[in-house]
């Protein structure tokens, strides 16, 4: 517990003791309501304090406000101890609920307790300790055995393995060697590395990360702007009824005594605590869960929708496959193959993109850059380049098909076939396959057993290709050879096809999916460790590339919802009952206290279960 809470935990024992000695003692008259009093003061000051500001500050309608008029009411009526009673339970039920918000608050805090507290940066021959934020890029630091990576790098010297966990819920270390980019966030388990920095540290990966958690909350679900709305109406709607329910047959029947008590059960029966904090309670611990699996949610509107998918459409390569390709074949025309090879890789030594590091990487040569010039790069269809002084082309079909070079059908491979053409001549082929993630059939079927209609595959590989891999993994449809264009025109119109209480989700590397990630109902995206521009474009992070985190995230989001709609109904439910056996004077003082504090505390302990339940192992997916 919090300071302020131990003090609220000593005020309610206090009370607590107050209360049941001026029940013992056999006092009557204006002496027992002084001694009443005594214990209502030490319990109830703050909340009558409460109640008298906000309504100098124009908030009049609220539960400090339903507490005050309705304890004071019973103090008005004689009933001393349901007075005492009524304060000190709503009391309890308030720490109750601050305690839960706060252990919430704190499991996900030691979660992503990532932000590292120094970094050692070289400075003038010597190493000196300085705040994370004072590192420039470009100085070089060095992180020692069990210290946390304080900033974005490239290993200069040494070799280590990094716990990932904190980041990706996975306990799989990763090793680095030099020339390898280490990320802010994770623990360096072995070995001394050198790092040059190469982000300042408000762009690192776990400032992006702490930010995203800590404005999560910001967006809100559809279910808390209605319990807003709800508890801005409605508070004044009962206050009103009870004021109507205390005149009213009292005019008629000249009872006041009956239903003035009534009025003020109702009153209590009435305070809408339970749903306005159970239920953001709820998204918060469904959050919290997810985050502990390495599957950040920037908001709990895409909680919310995420339990509504019908559609998931996933990028083929990087998201479905493991993104690494390799060269399985060179079929050569007029040329030796290995010469082939060379001259291609020396086309494509320039580019970043995975087909063209593959065959750089199958070639096994040194690039030289002073044999290639007027290298020219064309998204989704390849690249132009001079190679020792002859006109290299390199791409697919479309490509060859434009320069007039090549027509007709491609070869029949499973993979992605690279023509090229030397000199304007067709020179031959390389074909270049990627094989699917160990998880992704699997993954696949436990989509469709969360409940997900239809899986859909976009690519921009060949038609076999995609073919080859859609059967594979037991996917529903598949488009292939979509440029990044077409990939969002594909999206769009399966938007149109989808229900209309269904939401359709888009999984990509976050890189080069940008804009189909935006245009989709939810964005994710795969392997967001060290991606900045996955954290950017997306609304849910997977921070490995673990395909079977999306059915795991389908399910919390799922859980979540129906812990929301079980606590509204409950909430709701027993105090509607409450409501009427208070008007038809069936119920007293006592029973109006559990259906205001007694169902809070249920419900807090509902929406509690969300982080209890979620934040253990992957195992439990």
């Amino acid at each position: 517990m919090t300071r302020k809470q131990k003090k609220t935990l000593y005020r309610i024992l206090g009370a607590g003791v107050l209360f049941l000695v001026s029940i013992l003692l056999p006092l009557e008259g204006w002496l027992k309501l002084g001694v009443f009093l005594i214990p209502y003061a030490v319990i109830g000051w703050d909340v009558l304090w409460r109640a008298v500001r906000n309504i100098l500050n124009g908030q009049v309608f609220d539960e400090n406000f339903l507490m005050s008029v309705a304890t004071l009411g019973a103090f008005g009526c004689g009933e001393y101890p349901e007075a005492v009673a009524v304060m000190l339970f709503y009391q309890v039920g308030e720490l109750f609920q601050s305690v839960a918000v706060s252990r919430s608050r704190q499991s996900i805090s030691a979660l992503m307790d990532i932000r590292p507290d120094s970094a050692n940066v070289e400075r003038d021959g010597q190493v000196v300790q300085v705040d994370p934020e004072e590192a420039a890029v470009g100085e070089v630091i060095l992180i020692k055995a069990g210290e946390r990576v304080p900033l974005d790098g490239t290993v200069l010297e040494g070799t280590s393995s990094l716990d990932t966990s904190a980041l990706t819920g996975e306990s799989l270390p990763r090793d680095v060697s030099p020339g390898e980019e280490v990320i802010s966030g994770c623990v360096n388990l072995s070995g001394l590395l050198r790092v040059e920095v190469t982000k300042p540290f408000g762009q690192s990966t776990v400032a992006r990360i702490l930010d995203l958690v800590e404005n999560s909350s910001e967006k809100k679900a559809q279910a808390e702007h209605f319990i807003t709305k709800f508890a801005r109406y409605y508070t004044p709607i009962v206050v009103f009824a009870a004021l109507a329910l205390a005149v009213i047959p009292s005019l008629l029947d000249g009872q006041w005594g009956v239903w003035t008590p009534r009025a003020l059960n109702f009153l209590v029966v009435s305070c809408p605590c339970a749903l306005v904090i159970s239920i953001p309670l709820s998204f918060f611990g469904g959050i919290g869960g997810a985050s502990k699996q390495g599957i950040l949610v920037k908001g709990s509107n895409y909680l919310e929708a995420l339990a509504q998918t019908g559609i998931v459409v996933l990028d083929k390569t990087g998201t479905l496959t493991q993104g690494r390709f390799s060269v399985a074949a060179v079929h050569s025309k007029g040329m030796e193959e290995a010469q082939l090879l060379e001259l291609t890789a020396l086309a494509e030594q320039f580019s970043t993109h995975p087909i063209s590091r593959s065959i750089v990487s199958a070639w096994g040569g040194v690039p030289e850059g002073s044999r290639v010039s007027d290298v020219e790069e064309e998204a989704g269809h390849g690249v132009r380049a001079m190679v020792d002084g002859r006109k290299v082309l390199a791409g697919n079909r479309k490509l060859m098909e434009r320069e007039g070079i090549l027509d007709g059908s491609d070869p029949k491979h499973t993979g992605t076939v690279i023509h090229v053409a030397v000199d304007g001549v067709y020179a031959g082929y390389l074909v270049v396959a990627d094989q699917p993630k160990l998880t992704s059939a699997q993954a696949l079927r436990e989509l469709k057993a969360a409940g997900v209609r239809q899986t859909v595959m976009l690519t921009g590989d060949t038609q076999g290709a995609a073919q080859v891999v859609a059967r594979e993994l037991g996917l529903d449809r598949f488009y292939a050879q979509l440029l990044p264009a077409g990939k969002v025109e594909q999206v769009e119109a399966l938007l149109q096809e989808k229900g209309s209480r269904e939401k359709l989700i888009f999984v990509g590397d976050g890189i080069n999916d940008a804009p189909v990630l935006s245009r989709a109902d939810i964005g994710v995206a795969m392997g967001g460790l060290g991606s900045d521009a996955a954290i950017e474009a997306a609304d849910i992070v997977l921070m490995d590339d673990d395909l079977l985190k999306l059915p795991a995230a389908i399910r919390i989001a799922r859980k979540t919802l129906a812990i929301v709609r079980q606590n509204v109904v409950f909430a709701l439910g027993v105090k509607l009952l409450v409501l009427v056996l208070s008007a038809l004077g069936k119920a007293n003082m006592w029973a109006a206290v559990f259906a205001d504090v007694g169902v809070s505390v249920l419900a807090i302990l509902n929406a509690s279960r969300m982080l209890a339940e979620h934040g253990s192992s992957h195992e439990k997916f």
